[in-house]
């Protein structure tokens, strides 16, 4: 059966943990507790304005910021925000509206079009508190005039297949978009803006989280096209025109419109693995964060990581076991196969393929948000005999992986997990656990027999 549930269980006093799967699980717990909005938001609300309060925002976490706001916040407000189907959250005083993601749709258009509209007509003495969390860029679609939702999809979807990072996807995203890029920060002028963030991008740049909405965007029309030709992506004649003429220039850093705005990256992943980490040393395991913004090839980072759990087993070098090797970030998956991708899950078949059942390591991976790719499956786990027992089941591992198949080959063993929606967005979690009984290396016998296995 899949892991279900993680959430279901609240992180409590120290526990003792000596079950792999249990230990992981419980990592991946406090890392998505660690970033909840109703821990983050209350110390970072703004002061009261003369004026109205106006809450927007968009993302995978919105509306459950927007319910930590109505929670802590004494006066009066309205606004409205857009998330994910399936996140949203009661509110009474904030409209909370669902759209689609990763690939947009009409009512996140809809969204777009109603969130522009209600700062449209403000004053210096409002304050708009702008809520941005992952996910935003699909959530909140308005494209620019002569662009369709049609064409906003069809980008879209070939830039998560092409492999470029999260960072190259923003750039594109926003220079075609009439709301991304500072431009719905420019809509709010003059009234003061505050932008919370729940960042879910390798190095926290507030400008790719969500695509910046509020933000001012250094990039340009040149390097949005540089990114199109770099992966080969064949954009439609009028969305290649709109690059091609500046009319997707962006708003800009020093534009007399963002002055005064302020802008507080209020969960990061930094603070997940720190969270996760603190569980590992509660269970006597030694953890090392390895980064929170490692990104690249899914399948290559997973190799790179066998090669370091190896050497932590058979060498008790760079660190020594038992320990848990943690870390976040961005990967991404370029699909040549059938199967639908995921980073989460590639990262982690890579792994194992790489590890080929060494003994004593164990793994687990997962998206904070609880969807890896386009499945509504977070993660999977790894366990030293998972290849053997897909052998067993007559699946070839290494042809899954060739086949970007990740989530079938956990799915059929049982180890997908499943944690519905998280209400958080602060990117992958990656831990690689070496328990004691890695240090003893697999016999060359074993070696042969288990390389051999397609």
């Amino acid at each position: 059966m899949p892991i279900k549930g993680l959430l279901a269980e609240p992180i409590g006093a120290k526990r003792e943990a000596t079950d792999p799967r249990e230990l992981l699980q419980r990592m991946f717990q406090a890392a998505i507790e660690a970033a909840q909005p109703a821990h983050c938001i209350p110390a970072h609300l703004p002061e009261a304005p003369k004026g109205r309060l106006i809450v927007i925002g968009a993302g995978k976490a919105s509306a459950a910021m927007a319910r930590a706001v109505e929670d802590t916040w004494p006066g009066p407000l309205s606004g409205l925000v857009v998330t994910r189907y399936g996140y949203r959250v009661p509110c009474e005083r904030i409209e909370i509206v669902e759209a689609a993601h990763p690939v947009p749709d009409a009512a996140g258009l809809a969204a777009a079009e109603r969130i522009r509209a209600l700062v449209s007509d403000l004053t210096p003495d409002d304050t708009v508190l702008c809520l941005i969390s992952g996910g935003g860029s699909a959530l909140l679609a308005l494209p620019l005039d002569g662009i369709t939702l049609e064409d906003k999809q069809f980008v879209s979807r070939e830039l998560l297949r092409s492999g470029a990072t999260i960072s190259e996807m923003n750039c594109v995203r926003r220079h075609l978009s009439a709301i991304k890029g500072g431009r719905l920060a420019a809509a709010c002028h003059p009234a003061k803006v505050v932008t919370l963030l729940i960042s879910d991008v390798p190095g926290d740049n507030p400008c790719d989280i969500a695509s910046g909405p509020t933000i001012g965007d250094p990039t340009t029309c040149d390097d949005a096209l540089a990114i199109v030709r770099r992966y080969g992506i064949e954009l439609p004649p009028n969305v290649r025109a709109v690059l091609e003429t500046d009319r997707g220039e962006s708003i800009k850093p020093r534009d007399s419109r963002l002055e005064g705005h302020e802008v507080r990256i209020i969960a990061a992943p930094q603070m997940a693995l720190e969270a996760a980490a603190q569980v590992a040393r509660e269970a006597g395991v030694t953890p090392h964060i390895l980064g929170d913004s490692i990104e690249g090839e899914a399948r290559d980072v997973g190799k790179v990581m066998a090669g370091l759990a190896r050497q932590v087993a058979e060498r008790g070098q760079p660190f020594k076991a038992p320990c848990v090797l943690i870390s976040g970030g961005e990967t991404t998956v370029t699909v040549r196969g059938k199967g639908c991708g995921g980073r989460n899950v590639e990262f982690l078949l890579s792994l194992g393929v790489a590890l080929d059942g060494h003994p004593g390591v164990h793994a687990l991976a997962g998206d904070t948000d609880g969807v890896d790719g386009q499945e509504e499956i977070a993660g999977a786990y790894l366990a030293p005999d998972s290849l053997e027992r897909a052998w067993e089941l007559g699946i070839r591992p290494k042809e899954s992986l060739d086949d970007n198949d990740g989530h079938g080959f956990f799915g059929a063993l049982g180890d997908s997990i499943v944690t519905g929606p998280t209400l958080t967005n602060v990117n992958d979690f990656r831990a690689i656990l070496i328990t004691d009984a890695a240090a003893v290396r697999p016999s060359p016998a074993d070696a042969r027999q288990r390389s051999a296995r397609p």
